[in-house]
Protein backbone atom coordinates (compact mmCIF):
# COMPACT_ATOMS: atom_id res chain seq x y z
CA UNK A 1 0.00 0.00 0.00
CA UNK A 2 2.89 2.39 0.78
CA UNK A 3 5.32 1.10 -1.84
CA UNK A 4 7.44 -1.02 0.51
CA UNK A 5 8.52 -4.29 -1.08
CA UNK A 6 7.72 -7.28 1.10
CA UNK A 7 7.16 -11.01 0.96
CA UNK A 8 6.01 -13.71 3.35
CA UNK A 9 8.79 -15.71 4.98
CA UNK A 10 8.45 -18.86 7.04
CA UNK A 11 8.90 -18.81 10.80
CA UNK A 12 11.74 -20.99 12.06
CA UNK A 13 9.43 -23.79 13.22
CA UNK A 14 7.57 -23.79 9.88
CA UNK A 15 10.53 -25.10 7.87
CA UNK A 16 13.19 -23.82 5.53
CA UNK A 17 14.10 -21.41 4.14
CA UNK A 18 13.01 -19.40 7.17
CA UNK A 19 13.56 -15.90 8.49
CA UNK A 20 16.94 -16.69 10.10
CA UNK A 21 18.20 -18.11 6.78
CA UNK A 22 17.21 -14.83 5.12
CA UNK A 23 19.02 -12.84 7.81
CA UNK A 24 22.18 -14.94 7.40
CA UNK A 25 22.06 -14.39 3.63
CA UNK A 26 21.78 -10.60 4.03
CA UNK A 27 18.28 -10.46 2.55
CA UNK A 28 16.62 -8.74 5.52
CA UNK A 29 17.34 -5.12 6.50
CA UNK A 30 14.93 -4.68 9.43
CA UNK A 31 12.98 -6.99 11.74
CA UNK A 32 9.78 -6.04 13.53
CA UNK A 33 8.78 -9.00 15.68
CA UNK A 34 5.60 -8.41 17.63
CA UNK A 35 5.18 -12.04 18.66
CA UNK A 36 1.95 -12.70 20.43
CA UNK A 37 1.05 -15.72 22.47
CA UNK A 38 3.12 -17.50 25.05
CA UNK A 39 3.61 -20.75 23.18
CA UNK A 40 6.94 -22.57 23.29
CA UNK A 41 7.35 -22.37 19.50
CA UNK A 42 6.77 -18.61 19.51
CA UNK A 43 9.18 -18.05 22.41
CA UNK A 44 11.90 -20.22 20.85
CA UNK A 45 11.48 -18.55 17.44
CA UNK A 46 11.68 -15.10 19.06
CA UNK A 47 14.91 -16.04 20.83
CA UNK A 48 16.47 -17.48 17.67
CA UNK A 49 15.39 -14.45 15.67
CA UNK A 50 16.73 -12.00 18.26
CA UNK A 51 20.09 -13.81 18.36
CA UNK A 52 20.37 -13.74 14.56
CA UNK A 53 19.61 -10.01 14.38
CA UNK A 54 22.30 -9.28 16.97
CA UNK A 55 24.86 -11.53 15.30
CA UNK A 56 24.28 -10.08 11.83
CA UNK A 57 23.66 -6.45 12.85
CA UNK A 58 20.04 -6.22 11.70
CA UNK A 59 17.91 -3.59 13.47
CA UNK A 60 15.20 -5.24 15.58
CA UNK A 61 12.02 -3.95 17.21
CA UNK A 62 9.61 -5.87 19.40
CA UNK A 63 6.75 -3.38 19.59
CA UNK A 64 4.80 -1.23 17.17
CA UNK A 65 5.88 1.84 19.19
CA UNK A 66 9.52 0.79 18.79
CA UNK A 67 9.06 0.21 15.07
CA UNK A 68 7.41 3.63 14.74
CA UNK A 69 10.35 5.26 16.54
CA UNK A 70 12.76 3.49 14.16
CA UNK A 71 10.78 4.69 11.13
CA UNK A 72 10.80 8.27 12.42
CA UNK A 73 14.57 8.05 13.00
CA UNK A 74 15.16 6.78 9.46
CA UNK A 75 12.98 9.58 8.07
CA UNK A 76 14.89 12.19 10.05
CA UNK A 77 18.21 10.71 8.96
CA UNK A 78 17.14 10.98 5.32
CA UNK A 79 16.00 14.60 5.82
CA UNK A 80 18.86 15.93 7.94
CA UNK A 81 21.75 13.51 7.71
CA UNK A 82 23.84 12.49 10.68
CA UNK A 83 26.16 14.69 12.68
CA UNK A 84 27.97 14.06 15.92
CA UNK A 85 28.50 16.63 18.65
CA UNK A 86 30.00 16.40 22.10
CA UNK A 87 27.84 17.06 25.13
CA UNK A 88 29.81 20.28 25.66
CA UNK A 89 28.73 21.49 22.22
CA UNK A 90 25.09 20.87 23.12
CA UNK A 91 25.18 22.35 26.61
CA UNK A 92 28.17 24.70 26.60
CA UNK A 93 31.22 24.29 28.78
Amino acid sequence: EHGIASESILKVYEGRPHVVDYIKNGKIDLVINTASGAGKKTAKDSLTLRQATLLYGVPYATTIAGANAMAQAVGELKRSGLSVKSLQEYYGE
